[in-house]
């Protein structure tokens, strides 16, 4: 009979403590709800925005100077509508190595057939297989932030031999 009664008050001792979780639980909870900010703004800030016009593309094959040493070449033409995906890479079709002759496209690095640890590839490797990671057309555009960039040439810097 005496373990009869240890038993209730063991129980009794457990209602009470998951009485006093289950409300220290909902205090939390209300105060974290408090906590939240309105995520929804103001209403007047979901008006209609006039977008800007698409830019023009600078297609004009023209090889553009790198601004710095191993800067990605841009692309001087139009890629609109090139396939870009893990089955096709139209790009490849005219810079890759074996078709430089017939396209007479530019021949993509041998870089772009190392692995990271310098290994010479057969193919394309896998890292440098999405193009337009590092390159990218142009657009004529104004610039988004003004640029005080100087070229060594123009600073004074002679090429060593120079003269």
């Amino acid at each position: 009979m005496r373990g009869q009664d240890r038993s209730r008050r063991l129980s009794r001792h457990h209602g009470r403590i998951v009485l006093t979780l289950g409300i220290a639980l909902f205090a939390g909870s209300v105060t974290v709800a408090q906590m939240v900010p309105d995520l929804s703004g103001p209403p007047d800030q979901m008006g209609e925005v006039k977008a800007e016009p698409m830019p023009k593309w600078i297609i004009d094959d023209i090889r553009k100077m790198r601004a710095y040493p191993d800067q990605p070449p841009v692309i001087p033409h139009s890629i609109e509508g090139y396939q870009l995906s893990v089955n096709a890479n139209r790009c490849l079709s005219c810079h890759k190595r074996e078709f430089t002759q017939g396209s007479g496209a530019p021949m993509i690095s041998v870089t772009h057939y190392m692995t990271r640890e310098g290994q010479m590839l057969a193919d394309v490797s896998p890292r440098r297989y999405f193009c337009t990671a590092c390159h990218v057309p142009q657009a004529d555009v104004r610039p988004l932030v003004g640029n005080t960039f100087r070229d060594m040439s123009e600073m004074g810097v002679e090429h060593v031999g120079g003269k």
